[in-house]
């Protein structure tokens, strides 16, 4: 069974300390404009769950498009999360990997059935309408994976 869509990666999460800064400095490195800052989890998908509680936590966000995968920034802003956990235990760097699926349901259901630790057992509202679920990095050989489903 393949339910990941052709374009399989979208985009390529990192954390940052200082997220004007580095997007200045990556707008610089690939010669295009400088992306708007933006909150991350202020909406209704806020809710995230870290180490099994609920969390409020936030980030700010920028996201360079550059063809078929964007690059996101993301600055780890108050309550504990897994975005800050990563910036205080590995510093910045790439958080994580998301790959479009055209069913992120039948993903889901396929990936327990092989065995994959999921973070997240059923989808959750990301950005733009999408659909979202986390793979934890145990299954996937240290990369945090995020499933996408677009409308």
């Amino acid at each position: 069974m393949n339910t990941l869509d052709s374009t399989t990666v979208v985009q390529i999460g990192i954390i940052v300390k200082d997220i004007h800064k580095t997007a200045k400095h990556y707008a610089e490195v690939f010669g295009i404009p400088e992306p708007e800052v933006s909150p991350i989890a202020a909406d209704a998908f806020a809710k995230t769950n870290y180490h099994g509680r609920s969390s409020m936590a936030q980030a700010k966000g920028a996201f360079f498009h550059l063809g078929p995968v964007e690059i996101e920034l993301i600055e780890p802003v108050g309550a504990p999360s897994t975005w800050e956990e990563f910036l205080r235990t590995h510093g910045e760097g790439i958080h994580h990997i998301a790959v479009k699926v055209k069913n992120i349901k039948a993903m889901l259901e396929e990936y327990k059935r092989k065995g994959l630790s999921l973070i997240d057992e059923e989808p959750k509202p990301g950005a733009g309408g999408s659909r979202i679920a986390f793979v934890h990095p145990k299954g996937t050989r240290g990369v945090l994976l995020e499933l996408v489903e677009r409308p």
